[in-house]
C-alpha cells in the first residue's frame, strides 16, 4: 500500500528532485510512526473496547486503495494553500467503517491528522474562495449526513429511557473533528455569507436538523452550537429554521413522541426567543401556542422541562400579556393521573407566575387556584407539598394579597381539609404555615371562609341524603317501564311548531 503512495507522489510531484526526496523520506517516517502507534498502543485498544459498540450510521461504501498524506500548510506558499485545502478535503470525504477498530487503522489515523490540519488552517481565518466553500460543503455532507440505525430502545418506557446510559458512536473520533471544522468554518469572519448561502441551503439545514435525533449526546451538543451559529450567520434562513423546528415538534407531539434532541432544540430556541424584536410578530405567538405549549402533554416532558420553561418565560418577559395564555395552556394539559408530572407542572407554574403581573393573573385566577386547591388535597404528599411551597414565594403572595377576595375563598376549604385529614406530617405543618400567612393578610376574611366551610360541612350529610333519595326515586320510576322489544310499535309525537 505504501509503495502505491510513493508511486503516486513521484508521479504527481512537480518540485525539484531534492525536495521530492525529502518529502518521500518524511512520508516513510510518518508511515512508520502511524503503524507503530496503531499497533503498539494497548491503552487505546482498551479504551476503545470500553465504549459501547453500536452499529455505525449507514454511509455510501467507498473502496479505499490508499490515502495520500499531504504537505502541511506551513510548507506551501499562500497561492498554493487553497488547492492544498481542497486536496485535504477530498481525502477527508472518504468514509470508513468504525464497527471494526482494526480495519483501515492507518488510513483512519491519516484522515484524522488531515482533519486536525484543516481545523488549524480554518482557525487562522483564511480567505475562502467559492471552490473552497463548495468542496467544504461536500465534505461536511459526506461525513455528517447519514441515516441512523433503528432505535432498539424505542418500545421501552420513558422512565427507563431516562436512566439508560447514552449510546456513543464509534466514529466520534472523526465526527468530532468534522463538527469542529464546520463550527470554525461557519464562525470564520472571512466566510462570505452571500456566497456560502448558495451551499448552506434549505436542504443542508434540514439534514443538519435531522442529526439532532442522534443518540450520542456529544453529537447533539455540537449540533446545538452549530445551529445557533447558522441562525446568526444566515439571516435569510431564520424563518425557515424556525418553521423546520416547529415541524419537528409537531411530529414529536402528535405522531411519534420519540426524539432524542428536543432539549437541545429548545435550548437553541431559548436564545433565539430572547433576541426577538418587540412587538412580537404574530407568527411567534402562534409558535408559542401551537408548538411550545403542547409539548407539555408528552410523556417525555421530564427530559426537556427546564429548557421548555425557559422558552415560555422568555415569551412572557417579552410580552407580559401572554402570561394568561400560557397559564391557561398549562391548565389545559394539566396531568390528572401522573403525580411526578404534576410536580413538574407546579414547578413550572411557579416560574411562570414570577413573570406574571396582577392584571394578567386576574384573567385566569379562578381556574388556576381551583387547580392549586385540588393539588393541595392530593393524597400524594409530593404534589401537596409542592403546591404548598407556592405560598413561600413573595411575588405570588403579593398577587394573592391583591386578589384575596377571590383567591382566599378558593384556598381555605382545601387547607381546612388538609389540616383535619391529611396523612403526611410535613404537609400538615406546611398547611398550618399557609393558613397563618393568609391570616396575616386578612384575618377577618379567613375566619369568614372557615365559618362558611364549617357550615357546608354540617350540611353535607343532608345534601348526600337528598342525592341518595333522588337516585332511589329515579331507579323506582325506571323499573315501572317495560323494555321496548323489536316488534313493539312506538308512537312518536312531533313537537308542536311555534306559531
Amino acid at each position: 500500500m505504501w509503495k502505491q503512495f510513493l508511486t503516486k507522489l513521484q508521479r504527481k510531484s512537480s518540485k525539484s528532485e531534492p525536495a521530492s526526496d525529502s518529502f518521500s523520506s518524511s512520508i516513510s517516517n510518518d508511515s512508520n510512526t502511524i503503524q507503530s502507534s496503531s499497533i503498539g498502543n494497548p491503552a487505546s485498544s482498551k479504551s476503545a473496547t470500553a465504549v459501547k459498540r453500536m452499529t455505525s450510521s449507514v454511509f455510501p461504501s467507498s473502496v479505499v486503495a490508499g490515502i495520500e498524506p499531504l504537505l502541511s500548510f506551513k510548507d506551501v506558499s499562500n497561492a498554493e494553500k487553497p488547492n492544498l485545502f481542497i486536496s485535504k478535503l477530498n481525502i477527508c470525504s472518504v468514509i470508513f467503517d468504525f464497527s471494526d477498530p482494526n480495519k483501515n487503522s492507518a488510513e483512519k489515523d491519516i484522515k484524522r491528522q488531515t482533519l486536525v490540519d484543516l481545523v488549524d488552517y480554518v482557525h487562522s481565518s483564511p480567505r475562502f474562495t467559492e471552490a473552497m466553500i463548495e468542496e467544504s460543503y461536500k465534505m461536511f455532507a459526506s461525513n455528517l449526513f447519514r441515516v441512523f440505525p433503528p432505535n432498539y430502545r424505542s418500545n421501552r418506557g420513558v422512565g427507563e429511557n431516562e436512566e439508560e446510559e447514552p449510546m456513543f458512536d464509534p466514529a466520534w473520533s472523526h465526527l468530532q473533528l468534522v463538527y469542529e471544522l464546520l463550527l470554525q468554518f461557519i464562525a470564520s469572519p472571512s466566510l462570505d455569507a452571500k456566497v456560502a448561502k448558495k451551499y448552506v441551503d434549505h436542504y443542508f439545514i434540514l439534514r443538519l436538523l435531522d442529526l439532532f435525533d442522534s443518540e450520542d449526546p456529544r453529537e447533539r451538543e455540537c449540533l446545538k452550537t452549530i445551529l445557533h451559529r447558522v441562525y446568526g450567520k444566515f439571516m435569510v434562513h431564520r424563518p425557515f429554521i424556525r418553521k423546520s423546528v416547529s415541524n419537528i415538534f409537531y411530529r414529536f407531539i402528535f405522531e411519534t413522541e420519540r426524539h432524542n434532541g428536543i432539549a437541545e432544540l429548545l435550548e437553541v430556541l431559548g436564545s433565539v426567543i430572547s433576541g426577538f424584536a418587540l412587538p412580537l410578530k404574530e407568527e411567534h405567538k402562534i409558535f408559542l401556542c401551537r408548538a411550545l405549549l403542547p409539548l407539555q402533554k408528552t410523556k417525555a416532558l421530564g427530559i426537556y422541562i427546564q429548557q421548555l420553561t425557559y422558552c415560555v418565560t422568555q415569551f412572557i418577559e417579552k410580552e407580559p400579556r401572554l402570561a394568561s395564555t400560557v397559564i391557561m395552556g398549562l391548565l389545559k394539559y394539566w396531568p390528572l393521573t401522573n403525580s411526578q408530572k404534576e410536580v413538574m407542572f407546579l414547578s413550572e407554574l411557579e416560574e411562570i407566575l414570577e413573570s406574571t403581573n396582577a392584571v394578567e393573573l386576574q384573567k385566569c385566577m379562578v381556574p388556576l387556584f381551583r387547580r392549586i386547591a385540588y393539588c393541595l388535597n392530593s393524597p400524594h404528599f409530593q404534589v401537596a407539598e409542592r403546591a404548598l411551597f407556592l405560598w413561600n414565594n413573595e411575588h405570588i403572595m403579593g398577587m394573592v394579597a391583591q386578589n384575596r377576595q377571590v383567591i382566599v375563598p378558593l384556598i381555605i376549604p382545601a387547607l381546612e381539609r388538609n389540616a383535619s385529614s391529611h396523612w403526611n406530617q410535613a404537609v400538615l405543618n406546611l398547611t398550618l404555615n399557609a393558613k397563618k400567612m393568609l391570616s396575616e393578610i386578612d384575618e377577618e376574611l379567613v375566619l369568614a371562609c372557615q365559618r362558611k366551610f364549617e357550615e357546608e360541612e354540617r350540611k353535607l350529610p343532608a345534601t348526600e341524603e337528598r342525592k341518595r333519595m333522588t337516585w332511589e326515586q329515579l331507579e323506582k320510576a325506571a323499573s315501572t317501564f317495560r323494555p321496548v322489544t323489536a316488534k313493539t310499535a312506538v308512537l312518536v309525537t312531533p313537537a308542536a311548531l311555534a306559531p
